[in-house]
């Protein structure tokens, strides 16, 4: 078992002074992989005080000297890729070949995004012609608390510590207490760096504790959460006696809405969409509205796509898919493939249990249900698991309502060769994204919801902005 009990503060590896131990379950075995402590509350003080004490040193720098320090980041990334990658791959399940192709990279696909968004931002500008004695200024909102999940562990750090250093803030990660490993190799990486003490600071910890800690803590301006609902909801709660910024980063429900004259791969590859991180995206396209015409067709490649998706161990190589995070985890995915079938949907693929060739591990066999009525539990509920709902429609005007009528609005899809519906689509589905045909968003788009999903916007320039504050100044 790895144990890595430390925690990155003021520059230094510390250790804990009133925290508690927690043993991290590997997904694949069910046998102890990782020991971690658990912040207790003057660890969060300590950290916090760290990244007061830096903020007028960090925040008054040159921005030249920001966009250094995140260019060494970045060149540390390269040389710790692997191990970044088997970190992720140990500790939240994802297998080893997709933690080096998709789940490491976004790491650095990120930063280098930043990098060229940061090169546009005007820190000091006039407010316009009208105004010629005004000027706005853009400035770090302060010491910043960055909440981070299991399921992206590297894309969501990327989203947070690196713009949160750009904008001059300094700051304290609390990544899940799930995926420790690939936090305590992020601290390394800007260890390495050369990020100046007390800039950024690491510890581990639970929501109930250490979150809850930092959410409250009179010296954290902000906290930018990406997890659950029910969790931003309480963060929200616990932050607003002192009138913190809070960003969240939520979850989803996505509809993908697949007309008849879609792409011939357009039903394969929402299918793989769904399965890809073993469902565990809150951007998935769990919700798949065919048109009628296709309907039928659709549910047999769907099975199709199912059925030939491999399930095994993290450290396996090949294309497949591994266990969802854990226990709970998969005991909430299996009460929602359950709920499924009481409820009337028909079941094409996969059910409950784990694939017949996998005795342990929190392992779900690929799911697929036809004929979903809405307000069914699988089409209402996010599953975090790799479960589709499919389920057919008849006019445009019919989807659309299906697809809007959710608590979420994260992401949704649209497939067909009619450009006049998808520009109409995409203006009238309630969402921070939407996707159309396959075509992934450009570099530096944002990355966020609306409702329940959370209002944050994430990466690119957006991204930065979130972590300042806009200043006007009259009398120039």
């Amino acid at each position: 078992m790895i144990e890595t009990k430390r925690f990155y503060i003021d520059g230094s590896w510390v250790d804990s002074q009133d925290g508690r131990e927690h043993v991290v379950i590997d997904p694949s075995t069910e046998e102890e992989a990782v020991a971690i402590m658990l912040a207790g509350p003057r660890d969060v003080d300590a950290a916090v005080a760290a990244a007061k004490a830096a903020l007028p040193g960090w925040s008054a720098t040159d921005p030249k000297e920001r966009r250094a320090v995140v260019e060494r980041i970045l060149a540390q990334y390269r040389r710790r890729e692997r191990d970044f990658a088997q970190a992720i791959s140990l500790e939240m399940g994802a297998p080893i070949d997709f933690a080096l192709s998709e789940q490491a990279p976004a790491f650095s696909w990120h930063l280098e995004n930043f990098l060229t968004a940061f090169d546009g931002i005007e820190w000091l500008r006039p407010l316009g012609p009208q105004a010629p004695r005004t000027r706005i200024s853009q400035e770090p909102i302060g010491v910043v608390g960055l909440i981070t999940p299991w399921n992206w562990p590297g894309n969501q750090i990327a989203l947070k510590v690196i713009p949160a250093l750009l904008a001059g803030c300094t700051s304290v990660l609390k990544p899940s207490e799930q995926a420790p490993l690939s936090a305590v190799v992020v601290a390394e990486m800007l260890e390495a760096a050369g990020v100046p003490p007390g800039v950024f600071n690491m510890i581990q910890g639970d929501g109930a504790g250490a979150g809850t800690r930092l959410s409250t803590h009179p010296d954290v301006e902000m906290i930018s959460f990406t997890g659950s609902t029910r969790a931003g909801r309480a963060i929200t709660v616990a932050a607003a006696d002192s009138f913190k910024r809070v960003t969240l980063e939520l979850g989803g429900k996505g509809a993908n809405l697949v007309f008849a004259d879609a792409d011939a791969k357009a039903v394969e590859r929402g299918v793989r969409d769904v399965m890809d991180n073993t469902g565990q995206s809150c951007n998935a396209p769990s919700r798949m509205l065919v048109e009628r015409p296709l309907y039928e067709q659709a549910v047999e490649i769907a099975r199709g796509v199912a059925e030939a998706t491999r399930v095994g161990p993290a450290s396996e190589r090949g294309p497949h898919i591994g266990p969802v995070v854990n226990a709970r985890q998969w005991e909430h995915v299996q009460g929602l493939i359950q709920k499924g079938i009481e409820e009337g949907a028909r079941l094409v693929a996969g059910g409950p249990g784990r694939p017949e060739h996998l005795n342990r591990g929190f392992f779900v066999r690929p799911t697929v249900f036809a004929d979903v009525q809405p307000g069914m539990s699988i089409e209402r509920i996010e599953v975090f698991g790799p479960v589709l709902a499919m389920m057919p429609f008849d006019t445009e005007e019919e989807a659309l309502r299906i697809a809007n009528d959710t608590d979420y609005g994260l992401t949704n899809y649209v497939q067909t060769q009619d450009e006049a519906r998808r520009h109409r689509l995409a203006r009238q589905l309630k969402s921070g994204m939407v996707e159309m045909n396959g075509v992934s968003r450009g570099r530096g788009a944002p990355f966020g919801g609306t409702k329940a999903s959370g209002r944050a916007r994430e990466g690119g320039t957006w991204g930065i902005e979130e972590f300042l504050e806009v200043k006007a100044i009259s009398g120039w």
